[in-house]
């Protein structure tokens, strides 16, 4: 291989069955194309060496791969493309036909590379123990198998905001605003924001609504006497119980996720796709002739 060759390196983030078979396809159709050199390939979950180096990653699968692939980058985040074989898709915004027919454009650097906000989520637990996570998405404390209402206070640098009634409250990036955050009624957020939005999961007070500050704060979160079933959600894939006494701090991670958009894949055009954000929808009764 000639050393300008674009370097590659391939995650199948899933085990579906759809995901083996599109990797199986695409794996001759790299090996076969000219400026292209596949310098790993990993299994969700698998680590990836620190020696291996590349210039992209291409993660199969749909958002919940991607963000497992973050993870599995860990503080060395590489720019992303994702190949969409999962459902929805707001960061896998690819299908393997579009990756195909854009290779050409990333062999040749036309392509924009944006740079998204990443939290750590620090969950202080009983004993002293501390589990430190990085994260894309959100983090999410949940009433879960409870089925109780939740006080969950909340400090922002230390200061006491409020504390929410509520079945659970969401601490999303702007990458996550389109996630589980839109589904309870927070906002959408521009993904290049440094912000986090707060949005409680049904609240028992109409008059609390989400909160948006900036990323450069620090959150606490903490649940007053959490029965058995409360959860701490990371990204939708992590899970612990939380008890009393522990605090869930979330900050800016110092690595950023890095998304690779090829010409025609803008933010609001995504939305455009996937929301149905065509225009205006007509609902006055049509007149029959």
């Amino acid at each position: 291989m000639a050393g300008n060759d674009l370097r590659l390196i391939i995650l199948t983030g899933s085990d579906r069955p759809e995901v083996q078979k599109a990797w199986q396809e695409l794996l001759p159709f790299l090996r076969d194309a000219t400026g292209i050199e596949v310098v790993g390939a990993f299994a969700r979950n698998q680590d990836i060496p620190p020696d291996v180096s590349a210039d992209l990653v291409v993660i199969l699968g749909g958002d919940g791969s991607i963000l497992r692939g973050c993870r599995q980058l860990g503080p060395r985040q590489i720019p992303i493309v994702g190949v969409n074989l999962g459902r929805l898709g707001f960061l896998a915004d690819l299908s393997p036909e579009d990756f195909r027919d854009g290779l050409e454009l990333l062999k040749t650097g036309k392509y924009t590379v944006a740079e998204h906000l990443m939290f750590e989520c620090q969950h202080h637990g009983p004993n002293g123990a501390i589990h430190t996570d990085l994260g894309l998405n959100e983090v999410t404390i949940t009433s879960g198998g409870s089925f109780k209402m939740l006080d969950i206070q909340l400090l922002i640098d230390q200061e006491d905001v409020t504390t929410f009634t509520c079945d659970g409250l969401i601490v999303s990036t702007p990458v996550g605003s389109t996630a589980h955050n839109l589904s309870a009624g927070g906002p959408i957020l521009r993904q290049e924001l440094q912000v986090f939005a707060i949005t409680p999961i049904c609240p028992h007070t109409l008059s609390v609504r989400p909160i948006v500050d900036c990323a450069s704060r620090t959150y606490c979160l903490s649940v007053t006497d959490p029965p058995v079933g409360v959860t701490v959600v990371i990204d939708g894939q992590i899970r612990r119980p939380v008890h009393r006494d522990d605090q869930i701090i979330i900050r800016k991670a110092g690595p950023t996720f890095k998304l690779v958009r090829l010409p025609g894949h803008s933010y609001y055009n995504t939305l455009h796709r996937k929301l149905g954000w065509h225009g205006q929808l007509d609902y006055r009764e049509r007149r029959r002739s």
